[in-house]
């Protein structure tokens, strides 16, 4: 097995919180495996569950509102745009460092508000 296989193999194995998605450390000991990061994740996923179950949603529905919808859609948008252009840039010719640094940081910066989103909802009765 080549070394860009095993990379693979563990990134496809890597086991994700319930809640957030973060990478779960490795567990080499006895009992069950871990299912979310903390505390707080287990809490907001027993609360989701149950918000569901209240709404009779099923586990491929989510509840959000407009406006938060439109928010994201808009990040999305403007980091789209970002790498579109980050790839155009690229394609035109050779890239200076100056050129690589300024896509670097518009790249980050239509990243930012995408990564800094709260994984914390926000539950209304």
């Amino acid at each position: 097995m080549t070394k860009s296989a095993s990379g693979a193999e563990a990134r496809a194995e890597d086991r994700r919180c319930r809640w957030c998605r973060h990478v779960l450390p490795e567990s080499h000991g006895p009992g069950r495996r871990k299912e979310f990061c903390s505390q707080k994740c287990r809490q907001w996923d027993w609360v989701a569950r149950q918000r569901a179950h209240d709404l009779e949603l099923s586990e491929n529905e989510l509840v959000m509102t407009r406006d938060e919808l439109d928010t994201l859609k808009d990040q999305i948008y403007v980091l789209h745009c970002a790498v579109v252009d980050a790839q155009q840039d690229l394609r035109s010719g050779r890239p200076t460092k100056d050129s690589l640094l300024e896509l670097l940081h518009w790249l980050i910066e239509a990243a930012e508000p995408v990564t800094a989103a709260s994984l914390t909802p926000s539950i209304r009765p």
